[in-house]
């Protein structure tokens, strides 16, 4: 299983996503299961690591994010991945636009996976301050461990 996770710049949401989720698939021991990746629906930091503000908040947590890179999302991605997940609404709507005709990759907003909010969009946290990227690692935590266990499901079927 391949899943993609999409921000607006690939610096905040979407690579704390990436590392918080790989780092749970990995402790899992399903690593060679299931890949990761993040990309962005711009692309305004291509090859710059996530913003450190993300990179504080996760490593204080134990995630390390400094692997990873910026990039944007390309037409290949609708056919390389099983599953893109949205950070929120603005870029399901620019990730749609973008699917090719013959994309098989399904589509689907973060928090969808998420166990209780009906918060429908992860916070953009790049404006404010060190609270915001604390905001986003919590609701990030908590539907990555769905999100695994909706993987786990899948993978098992």
């Amino acid at each position: 299983m391949k899943i993609l996770f999409v921000c607006t710049g690939n610096i905040c949401r979407s690579p704390t996503a990436e590392g918080v989720f790989r780092h749970m698939v990995q402790d899992a021991g399903l690593g060679k299961a299931i890949t990761t990746d993040s990309a962005g629906t711009h692309g305004y930091h291509i090859g710059d690591p996530p913003d450190h503000r993300s990179c504080a908040a996760a490593a204080a947590r134990g995630f390390d994010l400094t692997s990873l890179r910026a990039r944007k999302v390309t037409a290949r991605d609708f056919h390389d991945f099983d599953l893109i997940l949205a950070m929120d609404q603005g870029h399901l709507s620019d990730l749609a636009a973008l699917r090719p005709k013959d994309a098989t990759a399904d589509l689907k907003l973060f928090l969808a996976f998420h166990p209780s909010t009906r918060v429908k969009d992860v916070p953009d946290p790049y404006y404010g301050g060190p609270e915001g990227f604390t905001e986003v690692l919590d609701m990030v935590e908590a539907t990555s461990r769905a999100l695994l266990a909706h993987a786990k499901g899948k993978l098992s079927a």
